[in-house]
């Protein structure tokens, strides 16, 4: 692709001006040979950093898979995808991963794409099944490296690696320092393209709050913060899932719009987690660290720290979810009576709860309903505008966003309003099909 096509794509699609200095040498670095390696912080804008230079060096679509994007997590390889998908003009793009049908994946690999977003197992699998040969592959990103060794895909990249003799260029991202690069990835002519220097800029965004709890157990002390702090969305992190479950159970058995989100739930589950969260219908999402990585979501106003992070790195990736781009956050971190404060954690200031306080508004005004059929019944995000703005008594500007996938959809529309539409459109067909109209709670 041509980089003015790129850039166009960019700035229409994604609402993005202009590229930051580390995209542009992202971009720039391919007039170079060689393979890239690049270390950036989290919520730096580094996944557009290394899309924008493969789709320059993406070749006419040709019937071959030129590309392949491997990422540690579902969640990653969903958002990658969108973006890709979203700026790749002409090219097929096809995503794969565990959680998501095996049987439409086959399916959409019958048409050779030209790149495959897909988590290490999932591609291996499809290798190994001979739905797809990856032998073509000319340029090969490996999202968050450092991630994926930590979660033990050292051996199926290897494996993946193998069957992939003819790249050209392997990019490498990262979020913290890599001191070792295993043989299998055969990099040649490395350049590394260093921006960690950056986390003294994010740091400055970040305004880190200490605020104590009287009691060990911290869930009233947690309401309490959510009602003292500015409204906007709010990230509550979790040691355990057990502990996520408690919290999130707590906080809406009192009124609050807070999801829930960890490696226990399945992956509809967590998908519909992240798109409540990211559409405005919760304002909290309470999760694990699994929710430390990886997850782009806008406008993160607040992180709260209900327990202490285990290390330093934790910290950082968990702070990394807000103070994206160039936006400024808050980190709130919750004590206990006894609870020590590690020395990788430095306060600007401290928070008093008054329970006296008026209460931010909790409760979102915005709501979901769920329809089941999506992409592979043939709906669009246009047949959903048109249907309901036709049929359920509110104009198509209410309709908030609508996140289409494979078998379902989910639409964000006025809170106060969704029991009207339901009671307009739930018995209705879209597109002469029935399908199944409900709320989301």
């Amino acid at each position: 692709m041509k980089e003015k096509e790129i850039i166009s794509n960019i700035r229409e699609k994604l609402g993005i001006e202009c590229l930051n200095d580390m995209q542009r040498e992202m971009l720039d670095s391919i007039n170079e040979p060689g393979d890239l390696v690049l270390l950036s912080p989290t919520g730096s804008g580094k996944t557009l950093a290394f899309i924008a230079p493969m789709l320059k060096e993406l070749k006419a679509p040709n019937g071959k898979l030129q590309a392949v994007i491997i990422a540690p997590s579902r969640e990653l390889v969903i958002q990658i995808f969108g973006i890709v998908r979203a700026i790749a003009t002409g090219h097929k793009v096809t995503c794969c991963y565990g959680g998501h049908s095996v049987a439409d994946e086959r399916q959409s690999l019958s048409v050779v794409p030209s790149i495959i977003v897909s988590t290490p197992g999932r591609l291996l699998d499809h290798i190994n099944r001979e739905h797809i040969n990856v032998f073509t592959t000319r340029l090969l990103v490996l999202d968050e490296f450092d991630k994926s060794l930590e979660l033990g895909f050292h051996d199926e990249m290897k494996r993946i690696l193998r069957r992939m003799p003819n790249i050209s260029r392997r990019t490498l991202t990262s979020a913290t320092m890599i001191d070792e690069f295993p043989d299998f990835l055969r990099l040649h002519q490395v350049r590394i393209v260093n921006f960690l220097a950056d986390k003294k800029e994010l740091d400055s965004r970040l305004t880190v709050w200490s605020v104590r709890s009287d009691a060990k157990d911290k869930l009233e002390a947690a309401l309490s913060l959510l009602k003292s702090i500015t409204p906007g969305r709010t990230i509550i992190f979790a040691n355990h899932r057990e502990s996520a479950e408690r919290i999130q159970e707590f906080l809406v058995q009192r009124g609050v719009s807070a999801g829930l989100y960890h490696g226990g739930l399945d992956q509809q589950e967590r998908e519909m987690a992240l798109t409540l969260f990211d559409n405005g219908s919760n304002l909290i999402l309470v999760t694990t660290d699994l929710g430390s990585r990886g997850l782009d979501i806008a406008d993160v106003a607040s992180i709260i720290h209900y327990h202490l992070p285990s290390s330093r790195e934790i910290y950082t990736h968990r702070n990394g979810r807000t103070a994206r781009v160039a936006a400024n956050g808050n980190v709130y971190v919750l004590l206990g009576p006894t609870e020590e404060v590690p020395d990788y954690i430095t306060f600007n200031d401290e928070l008093a709860l008054d329970n006296n306080h008026a209460p931010a508004e909790l409760k979102s005004q915005v709501a979901s309903i769920y329809f089941n059929a999506g992409k592979k019944e043939k709906i669009s995000r246009g047949d959903i505008v048109g249907f309901i703005a036709n049929n359920g008594g509110i104009t198509a500007q209410e309709i908030g966003t609508i996140s289409l996938h494979d078998h379902y959809a989910i639409v964000a529309v006025p809170r106060a309003k969704v029991d009207d539409i339901l009671s307009r459109i739930a018995r209705l067909k879209i597109k002469n099909k029935r399908v199944r109209i409900t709320p989301i709670q």
